[in-house]
């Protein structure tokens, strides 16, 4: 490898790993009242739909943001660097703000909040490593979601480490977080030698891109994904602390370790699925991992009642599983949409993503109150990875699956 090349090898996975970083410490935001919850419910008296909206703000929050960003274009016309380094202060501001109490609404108006401001962070972070990446690709791009995944978990271990289980230190140690990702992110983010064409949101062409039937396959895996991924996420807490009572286990600091290891081991998960995306192929990865996120959304379940070990098994396995394939879709729908139109598949595909997040997160603690009991909760979301699935074998039978992984469909 040439001097010169070698330099620029180097480079770019320092990049990639200051981002990561900067990723992994701003998302702690993400998850942050999620992990306090049960404590919240307790000292503020909060109701069962309280409750839901304030583990469903951020996704709402995120939603609007990111449509409202590639309305205007912002990824396209702002520094990438201040723009992730101003969502990352806005969302420790807006998270460090519950520290006041500002009593249920105004902690709903905040959890929106910060939704809105990481959908600054997140979005353009694929952007930039991308920029960085036009081989391995895959692999970057799962470093990326491995690293929101990673932090996404942290809130839990800030919270199993409390031994008096303080929200305030879990809400004020992930604020702290954030605004050292945003130092990280004015100082370090910097798009690389491969800079995409201007590609904006046109409202017009959404249209065009969802009779595409390409298109609309890969759009149905990341659907069907998404309404599993973020329902699991924002309700295993609640869901691991009544496994654990019904095994006579009451521990609530086990319960917030093993939902931090949980979420935390996605990022492997992430990782692994981009070496395999960019080794056999995008559709057999995701199929692949929706195949065992499926299963252990139902085994889940069964193995509620113990022993404990086999519980926690399943769990982290489903934890690997559900996460690994996330950075697969939006990558194969840049394959697959005509370039002029890139941002508007991706901003379609992503808001649309959000917005069941939203309603998936929603419905799960209505219908374990309606079944009486969390056990079962989430078969609920078991329709999802197999219709993902379904989408993308039928996408691996077409012949503009060659574009995908330049050939490794």
């Amino acid at each position: 490898m040439p001097q010169a090349e070698h330099r620029l090898d180097t480079r770019r996975w320092r990049i990639l790993a200051l981002l990561a970083l900067a990723i992994v410490l701003t998302l702690t935001t993400w998850f942050s009242a999620a992990a306090v919850i049960p404590e919240l419910e307790r000292e503020w008296q909060l109701s069962p739909h309280a409750v839901s909206w304030l583990a469903n703000g951020v996704q709402i929050g995120f939603v609007c943001g990111a449509l409202t960003a590639s309305l205007v274009i912002l990824p396209d016309v702002a520094r990438l660097n201040w723009l992730m380094a101003s969502g990352a202060a806005l969302a420790a501001l807006s998270n460090a703000l519950l520290l006041l109490e500002p009593g249920p609404v105004g902690a709903i108006a905040l959890r929106v909040m910060t939704g809105v401001a990481l959908a600054g962070v997140y979005p353009p972070a694929l952007k930039l490593v991308s920029t960085w990446f036009d081989r391995d690709r895959g692999l970057a791009l799962g470093v990326v979601i491995g690293a929101l995944t990673l932090g996404s978990s942290l809130p839990h271990l800030f919270r199993g480490l409390a031994h008096t289980i303080d929200w305030h230190v879990v809400v004020a140690a992930s604020s702290l977080s954030a605004l050292a990702g945003a130092v990280l992110f004015a100082l370090f983010a910097q798009e690389g030698p491969c800079p995409f064409g201007r590609a904006v949101f046109d409202p017009r062409q959404i249209g065009p891109v969802f009779r595409n039937r390409d298109l609309l396959l890969a759009n149905l895996g990341y659907f069907g994904h998404m309404w599993e991924l973020y329902a699991m996420w924002a309700w295993l807490l609640i869901y691991v602390k009544n496994g654990f009572a019904a095994q006579a286990l009451p521990s609530p600091t086990i319960a917030s370790l093993v939902t931090f290891a949980a979420i935390a081991v996605g990022a492997l998960g992430c990782i692994l699925g981009g070496v395999l995306s960019d080794l056999v192929g995008r559709t057999l990865t995701t199929a692949g991992m929706m195949a065992v996120s499926g299963l252990c959304a139902l085994l889940v379940g069964l193995t509620f009642d113990g022993p404990p070990w086999l519980f926690v098994l399943v769990i982290l396995v489903w934890g690997i599983s559900i996460v690994g394939d996330s950075a697969q879709f939006s990558a194969a729908v840049s394959e697959l949409a005509d370039q002029r139109f890139v941002g508007t598949a991706l901003s379609a595909q992503l808001g649309i993503g959000f917005a069941l997040t939203a309603l998936a997160v929603w419905l799960i603690p209505l219908f374990a109150g309606s079944i009486g009991s969390w056990q079962w909760a989430f078969l609920m979301l078991v329709p999802g990875p197999l219709v993902g699935m379904v989408a993308m074998l039928l996408l691996r039978r077409s012949p503009a699956s060659l574009r995908l992984a330049k050939g490794r469909r």
